[in-house]
């Protein structure tokens, strides 16, 4: 995960989609964003286009390609409809980030057990670190992968992490 708000699980999720595409622009390179119909929006499509993202992001049915003041808008369903089928097998990739929410709520349980919202706030970003920490170190055992702590730390300097030790 790259970025993460935590809500109060009552409301819908599409007001901070802006918000997590700006925050992830900031550390990474994005060149796609993929997410489901739910964030089908002109101000969300906007985010995404706005940090220099391609948005796979599917139009709700009934949807329609007015402008309503945002030309990225018309001009995306406009690709979407004359380029359906790539548009979709690039979409579809969006499944790797709904493997990630069943990954974490199979190992650290679906539920949040703190009730107040700092602690829950806490809970949540402690699973995903957590959960972060997992992946790399399977990939470093598992998978091979060269991590490079020492090459990337300088892109979080938030962190005090000190490279000589990596």
């Amino acid at each position: 995960m790259t970025h993460i708000v935590v809500t109060d699980g009552y409301g819908a999720e599409f007001p901070v989609f802006p918000e997590l595409v700006r925050e992830t622009a900031k550390n990474f390179k994005v060149k796609e964003v993929c997410a489901d119909r739910a964030y089908s929006g002109r101000e969300n499509v906007r985010a995404v286009l706005d940090v220099g993202a391609f948005p796979y992001i599917p139009f709700k049915s009934g949807s329609t390609g007015r402008a309503r003041g945002s030309m990225a808008w018309r001009k995306l369903f406009l690709y979407f409809q004359l380029h359906k089928e790539e548009f979709m097998q690039r979409y579809h990739q969006r499944s790797n980030a709904e493997s990630t929410f069943s990954m974490l709520k199979r190992k650290f349980q679906g539920k949040l057990m703190l009730k107040n919202e700092v602690g829950q706030t806490n809970e949540a970003l402690s699973k995903v670190l957590c959960h972060n920490i997992t992946v790399l170190i399977h990939e470093a055992f598992e998978g091979n992968a060269r991590i490079r702590f020492n090459e990337l730390a300088h892109l979080f300097p938030d962190l005090h992490i000190n490279s000589d030790k990596f």
